[in-house]
C-alpha cells in the first residue's frame, strides 16, 4: 500500500516535519509515524485533512477496465470453440507443470 510513502513524500515536499504536520492537521505525530511506516490505515477524511494540511489533495480515481489487455480478447473471439478448448487443455498442461506448493504461493494476495 503507498498511503504512508504517499504522504511522506507530501509532507517532505512541502518542507514539514512530521511535528508540524501535526499541527496543521490535528492529527497526533505519533499517528502520523504510524501511517508513515504503514503500520496504520487512517480514515479517508484523516488522510485527506493530512495532505490538505501539506498543500496536496486527495484524488479518487477509478481503476475500471485498465489493466485489460483487449488483444487477447479479440484473438479469443475470432477462435472457434473447438480451438479455445485446445487452447484452455494447453495452459492446463503448462500449469500442471508448476509446483503445487509455489504455485499457491504466488496466488496468495500480497
Amino acid at each position: 500500500m503507498r498511503i504512508g510513502r504517499d504522504l511522506r513524500e507530501a509532507r517532505e515536499r512541502a518542507g514539514l516535519s512530521q511535528r508540524e504536520l501535526a499541527r496543521r492537521s490535528a492529527v497526533a505525530q505519533p499517528n502520523i509515524a504510524r501511517i508513515e511506516s504503514g503500520d496504520q490505515v487512517p480514515r479517508v477524511d484523516t488522510l485527506d485533512r493530512l495532505l490538505r494540511a501539506c498543500d496536496a489533495r486527495l484524488e479518487v480515481t477509478s481503476w475500471a477496465g485498465r489493466g485489460v489487455d483487449r488483444s487477447q480478447i479479440r484473438e479469443l473471439l475470432g477462435m472457434t470453440p473447438l480451438e479455445r478448448i485446445e487452447r484452455l487443455v494447453q495452459e492446463a498442461n503448462a500449469l500442471e507443470a508448476f509446483p503445487r506448493g509455489r504455485l499457491a504461493r504466488s496466488a496468495a494476495p500480497a
